[in-house]
């Protein structure tokens, strides 16, 4: 009986147990019920032991690297402590230990069920573990270690022994893959940490890695994986390498503090070696001018020519016959980018290759400006959100337009997606209000060289019978003060942004890229491979510094710019359409207010009284003028409340855009304030500010504006402030 029962616990089968645990009935009747109790236990470890053992022999083969290292692991504990002692159980048997052998010839079975209680809760707790293992056909690295981990934090420390040794064998196949990836930046085909594009697969980082550790990983393994793609003349050294795998070596991501210090060092030696070899500050420097040149304006000669020859383009679209070649496709608007820069500094700039314009709707027919009210102030918030304002990139062209900017390694290193959004988005921006002031002083050009024409014929007067010179006088004045009060609202509001915002932010920018960048200069950095230990950390500009100055950058930038409040942005777009209405409506009347003296009357048929044209073209007139300043008068409004209402912020979020996540936010967040100061979101408050100064610097906005009536008789020289 003995010898069954210790073949059983072995995991032999037998008689005894012909199915599972349960004793064969035909041998109840022979035993006392405590031994048929003592039986059924040892039948339940033995039944216990066979499934784990079984289902290791089968999960020993999966693809998976690291079921096959839990089950070996597994399988090795059960043999070193279980299968051992069911062998030295048998040897105490055989010897006739009287520890275990009554009078050297009886042994209780109750005797054997005390050796093997202990295996009661492991075995229990192990087959569960095979059960949960079975019950999913693949595990992800992240998710097979997190079970192991919370199923080891238990308090019989047996089974909390075994789970750790087993998690820790998994652990360990988890970080030589990382090794591989952070250390030679190299990607495995079965089971790899991240996509072909260095993104971190779902499930491939167990929980117990912080979130500044996972973005660490991204960060390190894309820059060297793309360095060794790459075959850049300069791969990293040796001598790091060798120093960041012993590195990783010392350090289970279950001890997450040590972890993180092992991971943050990593990222300090990867990154001073990138700043220093890869992507340096001449080139940071040149990509910061480039943007800010070609999306910012500031190469002022280049985006009014890349202006005139989107107008020109335009123009000889529409006087082409209908067909294929007037339609307007993206290779005629990056045609016109090189024709802009004919004659200009940007000329012979190489990074203007960067640049290239895209349709999001495709090919198109140009359109000629509308001479209808085509107010969309009436768009509703939530669509008027979105990223910023996207409703000013078909300004320049009538349909939707984006300016784009090729980066390539290892810009991409420094400049994301949402960087890239948000220059267009200002791009955007500030070429539609290039554009509309570009127009108002041509339509202003247009009114003086038609009324020095008019004056070699009319003397001081404006022409016309008695009835109709004072209309037309009136008349004439209105239009001058519409495109003087359009030009004296875009000269302030472009000034303001040109000059307040745009060009105080760059220059902030290149005074802290050029500050930290004589921070890490060569002498005053360590030497790579040298005691790591001793750096300090502020001695050096990583680009998690570098992506954190710059989306601070950006999003003053859109702040200053009034792009994140949605009610001014609902304001402004309305503006520059009745700014355009109002020139194209000058161009169709042939470049002057007034019509010419001949042409009295000519266009209301059966109507031929003296002023009928003035009348036609008063009432249009009137509509803009009064649209006109009801929308400054709501600009004006809507910017002083913001100055008391929620704090300008532009939203834009470090954390999903850059890469950057939890404490190492925080900490960039706070060194970048303490460099940068002055140009937080009172800073924002300040600008805006200004601009109001400059808005109502004659008091004219803030006091209360008397109607404008539909008769001709009015005071139109008191509103134009000529009177």
């Amino acid at each position: 009986m003995i010898a069954e029962v210790l073949l059983v616990l072995a995991g032999h089968s037998s008689s005894l147990f012909p199915t599972d645990h349960t004793l064969n009935p035909a041998f109840a009747p022979l035993l006392h019920p405590g031994e048929q109790q003592c039986l059924e236990s040892l039948g339940l470890i033995a039944f216990r032991y066979r499934k784990i053992k079984a289902s290791c022999n089968v999960l020993s083969h999966s693809s998976s690297r690291y079921i096959s290292s839990l089950c070996a692991t597994l399988s090795h504990i059960l043999k070193d402590q279980y299968e051992s002692l069911v062998i030295e159980t048998e040897g105490k048997v055989l010897h006739r230990d009287p520890e275990l052998v009554a009078n050297g010839a009886f042994v209780p079975l109750s005797s054997i069920r005390a050796i093997f209680s202990e295996w009661d809760a492991p075995l229990a707790a192990l087959a569960a573990l095979i059960d949960e293992l079975e019950s999913q056909s693949s595990w992800k690295p992240g998710s097979l270690i997190d079970m192991l981990v919370s199923r080891s934090r238990t308090g019989v420390h047996r089974i909390a022994e075994m789970l750790s040794q087993l998690s820790i064998a998994v652990q360990r196949v988890w970080r030589t893959q990382l090794t591989a990836f952070l250390v030679h930046g190299s990607l495995p085909t079965v089971e790899p940490l991240a996509s072909e594009s260095y993104t971190l697969n779902p499930g491939s980082i167990p929980s117990c890695v912080s979130a500044q550790s996972r973005e660490s990983i991204s960060y390190v393994g894309r820059a060297l994986g793309t360095v060794k793609a790459a075959k850049w003349q300069k791969q990293f050294p040796r001598d790091l390498t060798s120093e960041h795998t012993v590195l990783l070596e010392s350090v289970l991501p279950e001890d997450q503090h040590a972890f993180d210090l092992v991971i943050s060092q990593i990222r300090t030696n990867v990154s001073e070696w990138l700043w220093l070899n890869i992507l340096t500050e001449k080139d940071l420097e040149e990509a910061v001018d480039s943007l800010a040149n070609y999306f910012l304006l500031r190469n002022g000669e280049f985006s009014l020519a890349l202006i005139r020859e989107i107008e020109r383009l335009k123009l000889s679209r529409l006087t082409t016959r209908s067909g294929p070649s007037s339609m307007i496709r993206e290779q005629d608007l990056n045609l016109a980018i090189l024709r802009a820069s004919l004659g200009t500094t940007a000329q012979h700039d190489a990074l203007l290759s960067r640049l290239s314009f895209s349709l999001p709707s495709g090919p198109l027919r140009p359109l000629l400006p509308s001479l209808v009210d085509g107010n969309k102030s009436s768009i509703p918030a939530s669509d008027i959100g979105g990223i910023y304002a996207s409703l000013f990139n078909s300004h320049l062209l009538g349909t939707p337009l984006t300016l784009s900017y090729t980066i390539s390694w290892p810009l991409d290193l420094f400049l994301g997606t949402a960087d890239l959004s948000a220059y267009a988005t200002l791009f955007g921006f500030l070429s539609a209000l290039r554009k509309t002031h570009t127009r108002i002083h041509a339509c202003w050009t247009s009114l003086s060289n038609a009324q020095r024409a008019r004056r070699r014929w009319t003397g001081l007067g404006e022409g016309g019978t008695v009835e109709d010179f004072q209309a037309r006088t009136m008349l004439l004045r209105c239009g001058w003060g519409i495109v003087r009060d359009m030009g004296w609202f875009l000269d302030t509001l472009l000034g303001y942004v040109m000059m307040d915002v745009v060009d105080v932010e760059f220059r902030k920018l290149k005074e802290t890229l050029s500050k930290k960048g004589r921070d890490t200069a060569p002498g005053k950095a360590s030497a790579p491979g040298s005691n790591h230990s001793s750096r300090n950390p502020s001695s050096y500009l990583d680009f998690t510094t570098l992506r954190s100055i710059h989306v601070n950058y950006l999003d003053r930038l859109l702040t200053g710019c009034l792009l994140t409040n949605e009610g001014l942005t609902s304001i402004l777009l309305p503006i520059l359409e009745v700014c355009e209405r109002f020139v194209a409506q000058i161009e169709r009347w042939g470049g002057d207010v007034l019509p010419a003296l001949l042409f009295e009357g000519s266009l209301n048929q059966g109507h031929e009284e003296v002023g009928a044209m003035v009348q036609e073209r008063w009432l249009v007139v009137a509509d803009i003028d009064e649209k006109l300043h009801a929308l400054l008068e709501s600009f004006y409004q809507q910017l002083t409340a913001s100055t008391w209402q929620k704090p300008f912020s532009s939203g834009l979020d470090a954390s999903k855009s850059m890469f950057m996540n939890g404490n190492l936010v925080n900490q960039t967040m706070m060194n970048v304030s303490r460099t940068m100061k002055g140009i937080d979101i009172n800073g924002s408050e300040r600008h805006v500010e200004r601009l109001l100064l400059r808005l109502d610097f004659n008091g004219r906005l803030s006091k209360p504006r008397k109607p404008l009536g539909d008769k001709l008789h009015e005071d139109i020289l008191g509103e134009g402030g000529l009177a």
